[in-house]
């Protein structure tokens, strides 16, 4: 196949935990040919969707991971770039889209574009529609019972209340990625009023409210759903001393475990669901019992659960995207 890989710079890639370096190895290892573009290098010209692209080459700088274990800094050049040149979209056998938040109107552009590019034949992965369809913080609401009690608003005197009747609460932005923006607001209502003017635009953004959930301190666990079907493994965050975010990004220690019959519950209920409307990869944030965020955008942790476990959480997702291929191939054929 020609996969066509849609990303952040690849010089910004951290090889040793980066998911979608993980399945470039994977895809490379099985003779596909990979390819890579930014976001801003998607185009419609003449009403085909094109791409500038890249053939791309994965090389072994210094180690396989071309990284530095003490520092965590890739260094080396880990890949290998031909000329750019203009391609028809729909002429790559998959497309990725691998791009990180934020989750703003060029990424929205990108993925009308992506969904043009889809009536002309292309075989897009997550689906554009079902990207924008689903709020990586609101989505959860299609499945309430799995969540813990939540507020979606931008009226403040509605947190308060809110806030009255669960005493410990969590407040945070919708477009938030990373842990960023996220606060917890205990029994005597500290900075509430601040917090949610500042998060909130004094009144022109809207926020989410939940009960605080006290088993964080085991973990954010992040539940991956790869064609329809769970990982076995979860990695679970566990936040730094002090914090109430497990994100790695903000120092959250990062620790694989087998789900649990909870998490294999949510899983299950929601992973044929997710891939009947084009999910291919969903990552699940779960705390406790309680699912919390469906991220679809550009899910991540393959690497910590591989390396961990022994899972091959890559070979998974290779399999799952040359079957997808393969199916669709077989329905144009039909």
């Amino acid at each position: 196949m020609r996969i066509l890989f849609i990303t952040d710079p690849l010089e910004t890639f951290k090889t040793y935990k980066d998911s979608t370096y993980a399945m470039m190895v994977e895809a490379a290892s099985r003779g596909h040919e990979l390819f890579f573009c930014l976001q801003s290098q998607l185009s419609l010209v003449g009403g085909a969707v094109e791409a500038v692209a890249q053939r791309l080459h994965l090389t072994d700088a210094e180690d396989s991971h071309g990284h530095d274990e003490g520092h965590g800094k890739d260094h080396g050049a880990w890949f290998r770039l031909d000329a750019a040149a203009a391609m028809p979209v729909p002429s790559f056998d998959a497309v990725l889209m691998r791009k990180d938040p934020p989750f703003d109107m060029e990424y929205v552009t990108s993925t009308w574009l992506l969904e043009l590019a889809e009536s002309q034949g292309a075989n897009v992965f997550n689906k554009p529609q079902a990207i924008r369809d689903h709020s990586e913080k609101v989505a959860i609401a299609q499945f309430p019972q799995f969540i813990t009690p939540t507020l979606v608003t931008r009226d403040a005197a509605r947190i308060r209340a809110f806030h009255a009747e669960h005493r410990d609460i969590i407040v945070k932005p919708l477009d938030g990625m990373g842990g960023m923006g996220v606060f917890r607001v205990g029994a005597d209502g500290m900075n509430l009023g601040a917090i949610i003017e500042t998060l909130g635009a004094n009144g022109v953004r809207t926020l989410m409210a939940q009960r605080y959930i006290p088993a964080i301190k085991e973990g954010d666990k992040r539940i991956l759903l790869i064609g329809g079907e769970p990982v076995p493994y979860a990695l679970a965050r566990v936040p730094m001393a002090g914090e109430v975010r497990g994100n790695l990004a903000v120092g959250g220690t990062g620790r694989a475990q087998p789900l649990s019959e909870r998490d294999r519950e949510i899983a299950q209920t929601l992973a044929p669901v997710l891939w009947q409307r084009g999910l291919l990869l969903v990552g699940l944030d779960a705390i406790g019992d309680y699912l919390t965020e469906v991220n679809v955008t550009s899910p991540t942790c393959f690497q910590e659960i591989m390396q961990q476990t022994g899972f091959p959480v890559a070979g998974m997702f290779i399999d799952a995207l040359e079957r997808a291929v393969a199916v669709r191939a077989a329905a144009k054929g039909a």
